[in-house]
């Protein structure tokens, strides 16, 4: 049960809040990127433990699931190949062409065309995960980043680092319908759960941009200020917003903090310490606990998010990246 779990964790993380709630624990298996070593670690979440380590392509960064859960897509930088793992054994099925360094990207919809971000070819690629083939390769602006597909499969946004601009795609023609010009070196890039806003967190600027998708304009900025840390080094990156839309959890980077913002009002509603240089982050199905990647520290924070306090801190390997949460399958 929640409430048996919840104990055990505060008996052992002094300080943590004690969650209780009804039904059974959602048990799940976190996949974080290790952009140094060239794997994948597992989190069981309810030990919070490392269970198991994978290799994968070189300088795996994105990483993503297919709907079933069954696959693991993994952008491998380096190896110009987006490659297919089996989630359970972390055996390595095929790679996929996904055009010169994939960094981002999305899995639309319907669970078949990944849309990946090449950084050093000014492209979005779509590939047909099924077929293995390129379905198209759509010009964007400089250093394409971030990647993201409306929950309709509509719309796909790429955010290039160097152009400063949300570049908004129209799925079924492929092509660019809009730009919305953000602050220096957006990043990653997140749709509300109805599709209505666009979240695009910009690195250098210090920002994040929330953008109306009927009008296509910034509805509001949001900036950060943390006690004894430089402005220079607030530097929004990775992104969650909660299933409701309620809450963001934005990574903030060289600041070693993650900032929850109340969605509705965009403002900050508490600064969290985690590792050295966060990238990342991934909540659980419950959404009871968030694991950041911190890149510089080597170190995975679970973060509770009822008291939104740091519980653990997480020993995996060299850089990690991107992080990704499995559902354990629940037997009858």
């Amino acid at each position: 049960m929640r409430s048996l779990l919840n104990l055990k964790r505060g008996l052992v993380f002094a300080g943590a809040a004690l969650v209780m709630a009804s039904g059974p624990a959602l048990a799940a298996k976190v996949y974080i990127s290790n952009e140094k070593d060239d794997t994948l670690s597992v989190i069981d979440t309810e030990t919070l433990e490392v269970i198991k380590e994978f290799e994968v392509g070189e300088r795996p960064r994105g990483i993503t699931l297919s709907k079933d859960n069954k696959y693991l897509y993994v952008c491998a930088s380096d190896a110009d190949t987006v490659q297919v793992i089996d989630a359970e054994t972390g055996k390595i099925l095929h790679n996929l062409p996904s055009g010169a360094d994939p960094e981002q990207f999305a899995l639309a919809p319907d669970d078949r065309h990944l849309w990946i971000a090449n950084e050093d070819d000014a492209i979005a690629t779509v590939v047909d995960t099924v077929d293995r083939t390129v379905v198209a390769q759509i010009p964007v602006g400089i250093e394409p980043e971030g990647m993201a597909v409306s929950h309709d499969g509509k719309i796909a946004v790429v955010t290039s680092e160097t152009t400063n601009m949300a570049h908004i795609i129209d799925t079924e023609k492929k092509q660019i319908v809009g730009n919305v010009l953000v602050d220096q070196r957006p990043r990653d890039a997140r749709f509300s759960p109805d599709d209505t806003k666009l979240w695009v967190s910009s690195e250098i600027g210090g920002t994040v941009a929330v953008i109306d998708m009927a009008s296509l304009t910034i509805e509001k900025k949001i900036s950060f200020e943390l006690p004894g840390v430089r402005a220079h080094n607030i530097q929004p990156v990775g992104m969650q917003l909660t299933r409701d839309g309620s809450r963001a959890f934005i990574a903030l980077g060289p600041a070693n903090h993650i900032a929850v913002v109340d969605t509705t009002s965009g403002e900050v509603i508490k600064y969290v310490l985690v590792g050295k240089r966060v990238w990342h982050s991934a909540l659980t199905p419950d959404e009871d606990l968030l694991f950041t990647t911190n890149g510089a520290s080597g170190d995975v924070t679970v973060i509770d998010t009822e008291s939104l306090t740091p519980i653990k801190t997480i020993k995996v390997g060299r850089f990690p990246w991107g992080a990704v949460v499995k559902p354990d399958e629940v037997e009858d």
